[in-house]
């Protein structure tokens, strides 16, 4: 018989000698060949054992691993995204240390602001506000408004406050969210001499007076009556123009942003 099956003596006794253990392990194998099959072949032993449970069936996850071994039941593994590990090693991201520490009484213009992103709904479509105020006299001085989250909407709000002069030396505060600890706005702040400060992981708090403008705008615009964009950006811009000049404000005696901004330039030594 082994000479017409080709094998040898050997092999032949080596088998007879571990008949019982195949026949033993026969109908755990199509216990697992049958989950294995119906999760088309991406199933690995933590996925097998979980199922068998399912049907209440216990089984140690050693003699998972052996029966899959030795009946080639080898699971696909999702191969991984080469451009994503390329990006994650070229774009690592970086937090910064909480330096405003809610010191919200600044009484010097353009030296401390602070950022962040709302977005705004409309029309069964969402648009995303980016906004730079400065802290002392709560003036917008720079905002963006998009269609979409890419870094082009926070990297253009700064390029506007650029536009705008006075940015060396300043801090600028944010929370930790993907665009602000972004390489490209980090060099962009390091670009213009900027000191970067970032909030406490989940704690809004921290950056409490551009919570409290984007609570003021949503409340006093009608954003959700607008039909297209471009209606939106008109609104948001008359707002801002509005709450700059326009929005008298208690805390900063009874005057409006900018002219805070001019009566505490007055009384600058």
């Amino acid at each position: 018989m082994c000479a017409i099956a080709e094998a040898s003596r050997g092999g032949y006794y080596k088998w007879l000698e571990h008949a019982d253990e195949v026949e033993k392990d026969h109908d755990d194998y199509l216990l697992i060949k049958t989950i294995f099959n119906k999760g088309k072949a991406k199933y690995g032993w933590r996925t097998i054992q979980m199922k068998l449970l399912e049907k209440e069936i216990i089984m140690n996850h050693k003699k998972i691993i052996r029966i899959m071994k030795k009946y080639s039941l080898i699971a696909k593994i999702r191969r991984r995204n080469p451009y994503k590990a390329i990006m994650k090693k070229s774009m690592e991201h970086r937090t910064f240390e909480n330096q405003l520490e809610r010191a919200f009484e600044q009484n010097m213009p353009s030296k401390v602001f602070c950022t962040d992103i709302t977005y705004i709904p409309f029309n069964h479509r969402f648009a995303y506000l980016s906004v730079v105020k400065d802290v002392a006299t709560r003036e917008v001085v720079a905002w963006n408004l998009t269609g979409h989250l890419e870094m082009g909407l926070v990297i253009d709000t700064i390029g506007k406050l650029e536009q705008n002069g006075g940015s060396e030396k300043v801090l600028i505060h944010s929370d930790q969210g993907f665009h602000y600890t972004n390489p490209l706005y980090i060099q962009k702040i390091q670009e213009l001499k900027m000191i970067q400060s970032m909030s406490r992981k989940g704690n809004c708090i921290d950056n409490a007076p551009i919570e409290s403008f984007f609570g003021h705008l949503k409340d006093d615009v009608d954003y959700k009556d607008c039909k297209t964009f471009e209606e939106l950006y008109s609104l948001i811009e008359e707002y801002m123009e509005y709450y700059n000049n326009g929005r008298r404000q208690w805390e900063l005696k009874k005057m409006t942003p900018v002219e805070y901004r001019n009566h505490l330039l007055d009384c600058a030594p």
